[in-house]
């Protein structure tokens, strides 16, 4: 046979081979998208109950809260996790319990006040909700603001000596309230948060309590920068060395901020030395401008973490 019409026998037989080969397995079917996150919410002072969902950030939060309460998101003053009260150790932060019950608390009465700058420290903690509005955390008893009755925790700061604060960062409020000069009168603008009598239970919120904050399946972290991710809760070693740099935050820098203490934490946990978490701070919270005996001590927060 001659050498030509046996190689087109070959490669007709390869060629039929490939049509009559088996075809390729179909493509497994996407996943499909897990269903959004909802949150129920009330306003503080009394209101029906409302659904928020899909939000990835502590600013689109408080848009869906304005838009199901027919608000301004300027309103909103902060939020508590199951209780309508003031309470400064359940405010929401970068971080939500999946089961967690939400209530905003949105501007009220507004007031002025004269304070006499007797002692370097006001005896002030100063924190925000992440998006432009400061308010008291923490009044020290005995203090020079203690004096003064119609300052409150959770008072929002508006202004200082007739200069707006609206949208600056606790830190930056506290570095303000500190280089006020002593045996000075200063006044601040406040705003404080609308009020209401209780006049009965609330629906959910009642079943809850001050342990049932984000335990329940795990927690959505919200960010500034990219989604929210669902997180499971930190261990307790983890979880005690942020309390602690959150303490350091407030003894340095008369803040008091759990979400800055996480971003601290994540940044030390696997740097070799002080050195190297010095840098990490300098390249992600440079404007803070930490000083060293700080970073120093909460390096050694980190520390004890990864010992346990």
């Amino acid at each position: 046979m001659p050498l030509g019409r046996l190689g087109r026998k070959k490669a007709k037989g390869k060629e039929a081979a490939r049509l009559v080969g088996a075809e390729p397995p179909p493509a497994p079917p996407a996943p499909a998208p897990a269903p959004p996150l909802v949150f129920h919410a009330q306003l503080a002072h009394g209101s029906a109950t409302g659904r928020v969902q899909g939000f990835a950030s502590v600013a689109e939060l408080y848009a869906q809260i304005a838009a199901a309460f027919d608000l301004q998101p300027s309103e909103i003053l902060y939020c508590t996790l199951n209780t309508p009260k003031i309470d400064m150790q359940r405010l929401l932060g970068g971080q939500l319990g999946l089961e967690d019950f939400i209530f905003a608390h949105v501007k009220g009465l507004k007031k002025e006040v004269n304070v006499y700058k007797s002692e370097d420290s006001l005896g002030l903690t100063i924190t925000d909700n992440g998006v432009g509005c400061a308010f008291i955390k923490r009044i020290r008893s005995g203090s020079t603001i203690d004096s003064v009755k119609t300052i409150c925790v959770g008072d929002h700061i508006e202004s200082i000596n007739g200069e707006n604060i609206v949208g600056w960062r606790h830190y930056e409020v506290a570095k303000k309230l500190k280089e006020l000069k002593k045996e000075e009168l200063f006044t601040m603008k406040l705003v404080e948060p609308k009020k209401a009598f209780e006049i009965g239970p609330r629906s959910k919120a009642g079943r809850m309590s001050a342990e049932n904050i984000g335990t329940a399946r795990g927690t959505l972290r919200l960010r500034s920068k990219g989604p929210a991710t669902v997180e499971e809760m930190p261990s307790e070693a983890k979880a005690k060395a942020i309390e602690k740099i959150d303490s350091l935050l407030e003894l340095y820098m008369g803040i008091r901020d759990f979400d800055l203490a996480t971003t601290m934490f994540e940044a030390g946990k696997d740097k070799e030395n002080p050195d190297e978490f010095a840098v990490a701070l300098d390249e992600t919270l440079g404007d803070f401008a930490f000083p060293d005996e700080f970073v120093f001590d909460v390096w050694g927060a980190v520390g004890d973490a990864r010992q346990k």
